[in-house]
């Protein structure tokens, strides 16, 4: 069990290195189905789809573009997650769901997908790690880590010290780092003690996603190499 739990927890760090946010509305005039579509032939390496925001899609047509997303992600092996709502996430069988303090409980989340799919949970102190620890979470979102205008409901930066001083307590457990990430500033968050890093804007707002996504992943190879 112990072993199966380690290759789990080694699994999801590989997941998370360059894990892709987007929702129809962060795109601008764009189609979000090729950006994300360039995104993964980028190669990052999970994609969660956060479908929140001002003319946000609802119903019906939720659902079909999460389904259509799910396909993408599906043809390139890479995890879908749903941010927030557990009910689509079951409806359409996704890979996993992301809540946060502000949305339904971790521990209610986790009983209703059962314990094969991914639960990731935001959190923003040691009580909410150890809450997230507790209900079998497989990993933990930590920001936001500089100043991000992805988020109306974003918390004060919080910079990288909790993520330095989470993984040095509780190794464990994966944890990403979010909030205005770009290429250039992204070394800190992994150099704290961070599997990976989440992207929103640096992509989905990006000219040329795959050109982008290429660039971190050319980066963050770097990185890990040479820790």
């Amino acid at each position: 069990m112990q072993r199966r739990k380690r290759r789990q927890c080694s699994l999801i760090k590989q997941q998370l290195q360059l894990y892709f946010i987007m929702g129809s509305v962060n795109t601008g005039v764009s189609d979000p189905l090729k950006v994300l579509e360039e995104a993964l032939r980028g190669g990052v390496t999970c994609f969660q789809l956060r479908e929140k925001g001002n003319n946000a899609l609802v119903g019906n047509e939720k659902r079909a573009f999460a389904e259509a997303c799910q396909t993408l992600c599906q043809h390139y092996n890479v995890p879908f997650i749903v941010n927030d709502d557990v009910e689509l996430a079951i409806a359409i069988n996704a890979d996993g769901v992301h809540v946060g303090q502000d949305d339904e409980t971790a521990a209610i989340v986790r009983e209703r997908i059962g314990k094969d799919k991914i639960l990731g949970v935001s959190v923003h102190n040691e009580s909410e790690m150890l809450a997230a620890i507790k209900v079998g979470a497989d990993y933990v979102g930590m920001g936001p880590v500089y100043i991000t205008s992805s988020k109306a409901d974003a918390k004060p930066v919080s910079g990288t010290a909790l993520i330095q001083q989470m993984s040095s307590l509780y190794p464990a457990m994966p944890i990403v780092g979010i909030g205005g990430i770009t290429v250039a500033n992204f070394e800190p968050v992994l150099e704290a003690g961070a599997s990976g890093v989440s992207i929103i804007s640096a992509i989905a707002s990006a000219i040329d996603p795959y050109i982008t996504v290429r660039r971190f992943k050319i980066a963050i190879s770097k990185e890990v190499f040479s820790s």
